[in-house]
C-alpha cells in the first residue's frame, strides 16, 4: 500500500513514518503544499495523510486538488487543529475521516486499514476471487486455502492486481506504485519482468489459474474471464 504524508512537523514526521514503514507500507513525505501538490500530480496512493496547517497553503485546498484529480484517493486529515468546523470543512470536501493530534500510531493504522476495507476491499477483512484469498492485515495470501510463501513486493503485486482487476497497468504505474520515488532512479522497468514471472511461477505451483497477462510493449493485466 501507498501512502503520501502531508507533515511539516519534523518529529511527528519522523514518527510515522518509521512506524508506517515497520508496518510494511511504502510511505513518501512532502514537508509543505507545494511539494504535495507536486506528487500528487505526478503519482497515485491508496492513502493521503494530511495535515491542515502546512506551508504555502492548506491542508484543505489540498484536499480539493486531490479530489480533481484523483478522486478515488483515501485521505485522513491528521491535525492538532482541532476545531469542529475544520473537521466538518474537510469531510465535505471528502476527506475520509478525521483524527486530531495526539493520537496514538496504532490508531492511526487501524483507520488506514479500515479506509482501505471500504475502498478496496468493499468493507470485508480479506479479498477474495475465485481460489484467491489474500488477507491485507496480516499480509497472506492462500491459494486453494494453502499459503504462499510470498516475497514483500509479490505480495504487493498481487495485492495491487486484485484492486485493479482487468485494468491495463503500465509498467511504470506498477514501479511507481511498489517502489514510490525511487522508480525515477530506475534506467528501464524491464526487472519488473521477474517480480511478475516469479509470482506467476509461485501462484501456478498451486494450482491457480493463469489470471496474469503481459500486454506486450505496454504492461499487464489480471484478466478475470480466461
Amino acid at each position: 500500500m501507498k501512502i503520501l504524508l502531508v507533515e511539516d512537523e519534523i518529529e511527528m514526521k519522523d514518527s510515522i513514518l518509521q512506524y508506517l514503514e515497520m508496518e510494511k507500507y511504502l510511505v513518501e513525505y512532502a514537508s509543505d503544499f507545494n511539494l504535495a501538490m507536486q506528487k500528487i500530480h505526478l503519482y497515485e496512493y491508496d492513502c493521503i495523510l494530511i495535515d491542515i496547517m502546512i506551508p504555502h497553503g492548506t491542508g484543505l485546498d489540498l484536499i480539493q486538488e486531490i479530489k480533481k484529480i484523483r478522486p478515488k484517493t483515501g485521505i485522513i486529515i491528521i491535525s492538532a487543529k482541532n476545531s469542529l468546523d475544520d473537521k466538518i470543512d474537510g469531510l465535505n470536501l471528502g476527506a475520509d475521516d478525521y483524527l486530531p493530534k495526539p493520537f496514538y500510531l496504532p490508531e492511526l493504522n487501524a483507520r488506514i486499514k479500515a479506509l482501505m476495507r471500504r475502498n478496496n476491499y468493499e468493507g470485508t477483512s480479506s479479498i477474495v476471487f475465485n481460489e484467491i484469498e489474500i488477507i491485507p492485515e496480516e499480509r497472506k495470501v492462500l491459494i486453494h486455502n494453502t499459503l504462499v510463501n510470498l516475497t514483500t513486493k509479490e505480495y504487493d503485486l498481487l495485492e495491487y492486481f486484485l484492486v485493479n482487476k482487468d485494468r491495463v497497468i503500465q509498467k511504470n504505474a506498477l514501479v511507481e506504485h511498489l517502489w514510490g520515488d525511487n522508480a525515477d532512479q530506475f534506467d528501464n522497468f524491464d526487472f519488473i519482468y521477474n517480480h511478475v514471472k516469479n509470482l506467476r511461477k509461485k501462484l501456478l505451483e498451486l494450482q491457480c489459474n493463469d489470471y496474469i497477462k503481459s500486454i506486450y510493449g505496454i504492461g499487464y493485466s489480471f484478466k478475470t474471464i480466461l
